[in-house]
């Protein structure tokens, strides 16, 4: 399996672009899959020089319902015309930052007749299945960290029911993906036990104490190896790194094999 990051907040080429978000191609023995389209249009520019070639993905994935998630859904859906994109049911609901500004998905592209609307469950083929784990339970508390959603007219705390999970298993090996683990990256990981998670941990507001020490031993323990990026934040990562060997930063323009 190789994995290309097209955007994340960092790069490693002067010519690759980078932004606040998240957007991965990965290619699979029978399937080549978009995850996530970043905040801007910036990657499908990344992705054609990086080669990759858009218009032949077979199926995209939206993480959960944030901007800066699905922000280049609309670009996707012109450049390519075939795949479907498979998104929770609640991503279009509204959702706001710490500072009630709207950070959703762009509603007038609720009726486009390629996405499709998943629950807690959906199978996209023989390797690829998506999961939103929202009646399990959440042995780790998770902190919203002031992000919201509207609910019967209120503006209630977000309980992240709109992000979903994309588990590919192939060669006896299980990868899981997740664009930014609002759940909480110990309790994925415990859901799951992956081989292998690719995606941000949502730590990047924490600070470089104790309380991240445990995270990075809990995390270790799992046996999991793990690439992060995008809303696990820099300096949290460096801090994590200096004991988690099984952990590695994945950048806009790098590409991975696993």
């Amino acid at each position: 399996m190789k994995i290309t990051c097209l955007i994340e907040n960092t790069s490693v080429r002067d010519d690759i672009g980078s932004e606040h978000g998240l957007s991965m191609y990965v290619e699979t023995d029978t399937s080549k899959l978009l995850f996530d389209m970043g905040q801007t249009e910036l990657f499908s520019d990344n992705a054609g020089k990086l080669g990759v070639d858009l218009s032949e993905v077979d199926a995209a994935v939206l993480s959960h319902g944030h901007y800066d998630h699905g922000g280049g859904l609309a670009r996707f859906l012109e450049i390519n015309k075939k795949a479907p994109v498979y998104l929770s049911r609640y991503a279009f609901e509204p959702h706001l930052n710490a500072a009630s500004k709207y950070i959703g998905l762009d509603t007038s592209l609720v009726n486009s007749d390629r996405l499709i609307f998943t629950d807690d469950f959906f199978r996209i083929n023989d390797t690829m299945s998506l999961y939103s784990c929202n009646d399990r339970e959440r042995k780790y508390p998770t902190d919203s960290i002031g992000l919201g959603m509207i609910k019967d007219d209120k503006v209630v705390q977000d309980d992240f029911r709109h992000e979903q999970y994309l588990l590919v298993e192939e060669k006896g090996r299980r990868v899981l993906f997740s664009g930014c683990s609002h759940k909480g990256i110990l309790n994925i990981t415990e859901w799951f036990s992956p081989d292998v998670l690719v995606g941000g941990f949502h730590l990047s507001k924490l600070p470089l104490d104790e309380k991240l020490t445990e995270y990075a031993a809990e995390l270790t323990a799992t046996g999991t190896s793990f690439y992060t990026c995008h809303c696990t934040g820099v300096e949290q990562y460096d801090f994590l790194r200096r004991t988690m060997k099984s952990l590695t930063y994945l950048s806009a323009g790098q590409s991975i094999t696993i």
